[in-house]
């Protein structure tokens, strides 16, 4: 009972860590990555789909990234998506492919985005408490319960205590790695 508990720390907070992984990446850094773009959505037809559902995304330079749509009649409506997002990125349309120079980060926008991945990486680090505290009161309804005693249920505590301080290490260590990325000129 108590392994089945322990098992379910290290998945739910490895989800909450591979959640701000897949966030970070959508946070520019100055360089070209298809991932960018994964929060748009673009109306078309009359539903809204990701962007990735509607082209295949490329960086074939550092700072260039080219949208080629398996429908060109979705042209218009990828581009009027990018350019209402809040990336800032300008795209142009040469009636075949969408370009996107990424351009340089501003010393201004660069400390905007260490906010902006502090704030999520904060919101991980609750992600991984909101883990720890659903699992200790399941550890401690068990142990009401009859089925473990006091000193297992002690020890199944520090456990989850001793991986949520492991997963919000590992927090701190992405967001490290990010803020440098971000910070690098």
């Amino acid at each position: 009972m108590v392994q089945d508990i322990l098992k379910k720390v290290e998945e739910r907070m490895d989800k909450s860590i591979q959640a701000l992984r897949k966030e970070f990446a959508t946070v520019r850094a100055g360089r070209a990555t298809p991932n960018l773009l994964d929060k748009i959505v673009v109306e078309y037809y009359g539903s809204t789909m990701p962007i990735h559902q509607l082209a295949n995304i490329s960086a074939p330079e550092p700072r260039l990234l080219v949208i080629q749509p398996w429908d060109k009649g979705s042209l218009g409506a990828i581009e009027k998506a990018i350019s209402k997002s809040d990336l800032g990125l300008v795209p142009t349309n040469d009636g075949g492919v969408i370009r996107i120079v990424i351009p340089q980060l501003t010393e201004q926008r660069r400390q905007e985005l260490v906010k902006q991945i502090r704030k999520m990486a904060e919101e991980g680090r609750v992600a991984v408490r909101n883990v720890r505290r659903d699992l200790n009161d399941e550890v401690k309804k068990v142990e009401k319960n009859g089925d473990i005693s006091e000193d297992e249920s002690r020890r199944a505590q520090e456990k989850i205590q001793h991986a949520t301080d492991k997963y919000i290490g590992e927090i701190d260590k992405i967001l490290a790695t990010k803020e440098k990325e971000l910070l690098e000129v």
